[in-house]
């Protein structure tokens, strides 16, 4: 099951158009869900009971032009649609239980997607099981690539498996780019640093990391992408060429240990193509 939050934002448009589009590639059911948080009505000391009823209507409006136009892009999948009450970010997190990805818009009017990179981005991605997929509303060209950070814990094996997923699914080629920098002792002048050998063990790490995947994939073409630097800066130059941007929630390398701080926030800020989160 594929959820994709929706408040009736533009965002929230193309966030439905990307799920419904997944479910095709990925053989799954969609729900589209709309949160219905009374809280901000009901604060006053006199609160307005007609309000509430008017956020239902919205809702359902809402709730029925996504469903409309998931029908229009992909007839043959099954599509479902929910209005709950409560916060959003509580509502995606119980919504994750039986989902194998939740979808959300990255900018919107409120509902799901005002407070993205903040409440939603740090207790829904890093809180569920399921990866968590942040669309933007301008529409590209399908460019035939999908890009995975990866760094030197095992922690970003499943950001790995769903990339690998994601680029079978699509006939698409598969980038994985390891930014590494060298450790700050590397620039005492007494110690003797071969860059040759760093390179290599970089390399290493990389190679390691996709041979089980390979395996499994082997017809997925992939291009090793190891380069030293900073890793927002690696992922936002590999996402211009990308369909997909593919990162882990957790790690301890240099991708993962940041990777809701200053990675994720970098990353949603900067790039333009979908970003997939996917937890250890």
């Amino acid at each position: 099951m594929i959820v994709v939050g929706v408040d009736g934002s533009v965002t929230a448009r193309a966030a439905v158009e990307w799920a419904v589009n997944d479910a095709l590639r990925m053989k799954e059911p969609l729900r589209i869900v709309h949160a219905v948080d009374r809280s901000p009505y009901q604060i006053g000391k006199f609160p307005s009971a007609a309000l509430p009823d008017t956020l239902l209507r919205e809702g359902q409006r809402i709730l029925r032009e996504a469903l409309a136009l998931a029908r229009e892009r992909q007839p043959g999948v099954e599509v479902t649609m929910e209005d709950i009450e409560g916060a959003p970010a509580e509502v995606l997190r119980a919504q994750a239980g039986d989902a194998t990805e939740i979808v959300l818009g990255s900018r919107g009017l409120g509902g799901f997607v005002g407070a993205l990179l903040g409440s939603v981005s740090t207790h829904v991605a890093g809180r569920v099981r399921c990866p968590v997929v942040v669309v933007r509303g301008d529409h590209r060209p399908v460019l035939g690539e999908i890009v995975v950070g990866v760094d030197d814990s095992p922690q970003c094996e499943p950001a790995m498996a769903y990339a690998f997923r994601q680029a079978a699914v699509r006939g698409s080629v598969l980038r994985v780019v390891h930014a590494w920098q060298l450790p700050v002792h590397a620039f005492a002048p007494e110690v003797v640093y071969g860059m040759d050998e760093v390179r290599t063990a970089q390399y290493q790490v990389v190679l390691d990391r996709l041979e089980t995947f390979r395996k499994h994939y082997p017809r997925v073409s992939v291009v090793e992408d190891v380069q030293q630097g900073l890793p927002v800066d690696a992922l936002t130059d590999a996402s211009a060429r990308a369909d997909l941007l593919v990162v882990g929630s957790h790690g301890h390398g240099a991708l993962g240990a940041m990777l809701l701080g200053s990675v994720s926030r970098g990353v949603l800020h900067h790039v333009r193509c979908p970003v997939a989160i996917v937890r250890q």
